[in-house]
């Protein structure tokens, strides 16, 4: 049985060798795709990494869950240009070897970091509104920080054997990190992946938000539009994270299977996934560009401090004018603004400070 398994993946390693991928399909959507992303998120992480430092200053410690992750997605986009080019360019790189195994290395690193992340923005939220009273002397911005730098850690460490990896070396194919035939190692990064970095991550998500959600739905305090905006909040983190992650877990979890019936990963089989695999892999990318949006622009301290410095710029410019009632105008914003922050602290569901 050996001798026919080891002869059953010498041929189809034969086949992978004259094995013809299709490179262009998909090549005009994945650049646009990664061009609206990086056009998209570039500005809206950078305005967050400003609200959420301001935050972080005043010792909000979900402001240092929520700023690592507009750094994280912002370092992610930064990669965005690189892969562009090597579509673009028939999935030729025409850089060099460690150039291709670095932008890979900091690519996958940074997509997990900001799932993980995100998995911290749940969990400090769940437990702010669930547990208010308990947690307020637990909660501390070190806490936070020291989970920051474990994760960062832990997932760079995790993921150092990619300059091992042979997707990585350039020389002669020209491709970086293409899906090829499945190693072992290759495999068991499939399934840690799968397991540690998309199904227990959504299975946190999901009990997080319900948590918050069904504390939420008891609460007397709240009108039914306000319990309807936190239902929305909830379901679209559980949501976004499924389109954004399930299609490519999905199928590196089906590769990592098929590496153990060698006689199904022939030519065709890495054909009929190819197209697949690299639309899932631009889907990931949308993740980062609506992160602020969900995350942060929802954040009613975070808004707050937006509306404040659009009232201050827009008084700057109304005040260069001579007319006065122009000037008499910006009174109304700041006045809004004051009778607006508890009613916008009730419609998220949270406590002050959270």
């Amino acid at each position: 049985m050996l001798a026919v398994t080891e002869m059953v993946t010498q041929t189809t390693n034969r086949s992978d060798l004259n094995c013809t991928l299709p490179h262009d399909e998909g090549r005009l959507p994945l650049v646009l795709l990664y061009s609206a992303v990086l056009l998209v998120g570039l500005p809206a992480n950078l305005l967050t990494v400003l609200l959420t430092g301001l935050q972080v200053r005043r010792k909000n410690v979900l402001g240092v869950y929520l700023c690592s992750l507009s750094v994280c997605d912002l370092t992610y986009l930064g990669t965005l240009p690189l892969w562009a080019i090597y579509v673009n360019s028939g999935h030729r790189w025409p850089w060099s070897s460690a150039f291709c195994k670095l932008t890979g290395y900091i690519f996958f690193n940074n997509m997990y970091i900001s799932i993980f992340l995100l998995c911290c923005v749940s969990f400090d939220r769940c437990v702010a509104v669930v547990y208010s009273l308990e947690s307020r002397g637990l909660r501390r911005q070190r806490h936070a920080a020291f989970v920051v730098l474990a994760i960062i850690l832990v997932v760079a460490i995790g993921h150092a054997p990619v300059f091992t990896m042979k997707e990585g070396a350039t020389e002669g194919s020209h491709h970086c990190f293409e899906p090829s035939q499945s190693s072992a190692m290759v495999t068991g990064f499939y399934y840690a992946r799968f397991v540690i970095g998309f199904l227990l991550p959504l299975l946190l998500l999901v009990v997080t938000n319900r948590g918050i959600l069904a504390n939420v739905q008891r609460s007397t305090g709240l009108q039914s539009a306000q319990k309807r905006r936190v239902r929305q909040l909830a379901v679209g983190v559980v949501v976004l994270f499924l389109v954004c992650f399930a299609p490519y877990h999905i199928i590196l979890l089906v590769r990592g299977i098929i590496f153990h019936f060698p006689w199904l990963d022939n030519c065709s089989f890495q054909k009929a996934m190819y197209t697949p695999y690299t639309i899932s892999l631009g889907l990931s990318t949308i993740n980062s560009a609506v992160n602020p949006i969900l995350y942060v622009l929802s954040s009613n301290n975070i808004r707050k401090d937006l509306r404040r410095g659009l009232a201050q710029v827009c008084g700057r410019v109304l005040v260069r004018t001579p007319s006065n009632t122009s000037q008499n105008k910006i009174q109304p914003i700041n006045n809004s603004l004051e009778l607006n922050t508890g009613s916008e602290r009730l419609a998220a569901g949270k406590p002050p400070g959270t």
